[in-house]
């Protein structure tokens, strides 16, 4: 199979003054999938511009015809399974059936804290994850969904006349951990993994490409466990957060052997950023759609 490359645009563009471009740009570059984050916001972009994941993506869904549209990724840390649920359905209508949800646990950054909550556990933190992913699952399923759980409860919740994706638009699942792969193999439609984030400091790209390997066997012993077989799960790479960092944008040939080697483990899409100017995700525009036009066909 075909690796798919896809990209992330970063929310942080108004609208007019670059936002649009870059996810017409992505299409024409021929992009499997554009995704945003689904954050309040977002490290070091916290005190400049960051708009809002849902909103972003209905914009670009008018905007373009064919390039798939999604989130990487949407956690419980302010969203509720309802209210997303109807968001989802309708951006689902809007994009014509091009939507995906990443979804994960989320951690303990500025969504954390940004509604005046203490940050979840770990534990609490998966505990949610675990009760929010199945009733999603069923939003976006049944007509109507009552339902009554320790942190997540609907009455009567109408989702008509639900995705035009049947029975639902896909989730991309990340996670690494037993409870989370254990969603990712039963709900998923992928998994989704930035690497071992252990690493990232003082680990090597041989490290990392190991790590991961045992991410990928767990996964295939959680899908085991259900009866699933692993091959029917995509397997979804987001870079940039790996020892390699940014430099396998330096180059189509650097690209194209990092890609080469996850490939080798079985991922079927690599999300490369969108470049952005004086951050961490700085890199050459030419060298970039240089890839994004010319790796494919060399990673087939």
């Amino acid at each position: 199979m075909s690796l798919r490359l896809s990209t992330v645009i970063l929310p942080y563009l108004r609208w007019n003054e670059g936002g649009r471009s870059a996810w017409t740009r992505a299409e024409q570059l021929g992009f499997h999938t554009g995704y945003t984050y689904d954050h309040l916001s977002w490290r070091t972009f916290r005190d400049g511009p960051w708009f809002g994941a849902i909103p972003t993506l209905t914009a670009a869904a008018t905007a373009t015809e064919r390039l798939r549209l999604g989130t990487l990724v949407t956690s419980p840390n302010f969203r509720h399974p309802v209210t997303l649920a109807k968001e989802l359905i309708s951006l689902d209508d809007i994009s014509g059936g091009r939507i995906s949800l990443g979804i994960g646990a989320g951690g303990t950054g500025f969504d954390a804290t940004a509604l005046g909550q203490d940050p979840w556990t770990p534990r609490e933190r998966a505990d949610r994850f675990a009760e929010f992913v199945p009733l999603l699952d069923r939003l976006l399923t049944e007509d109507s969904v009552s339902y009554e759980g320790d942190f997540y409860s609907a009455h009567e919740a109408r989702n008509i006349p639900g995705c035009v994706q049947r029975p639902r638009l896909p989730f991309a699942v990340a996670a690494t951990g037993p409870r989370g792969l254990k969603l990712a193999a039963r709900h998923g439609q992928a998994w989704v993994t930035t690497g071992d984030p252990k690493l990232f400091e003082n680990g090597t790209p041989e490290q990392s490409v190991e790590a991961i390997r045992g991410q990928v066997e767990k996964l295939t012993d959680a899908c085991v466990a259900l009866g699933r077989d692993v091959q029917t799960l995509d397997k979804v790479l987001l870079t940039g957060f790996t020892p390699d960092r940014s430099r396998p944008l330096e180059s189509l040939d650097a690209f194209v052997d990092f890609a080469g080697r996850h490939q080798e483990l079985g991922f079927t899409d690599i999300v490369i950023h969108w470049p952005i100017p004086d951050s961490d995700f700085a890199a050459d525009q030419k060298v970039f759609e240089q890839i994004a036009m010319e790796a494919p066909a060399q990673l087939r």
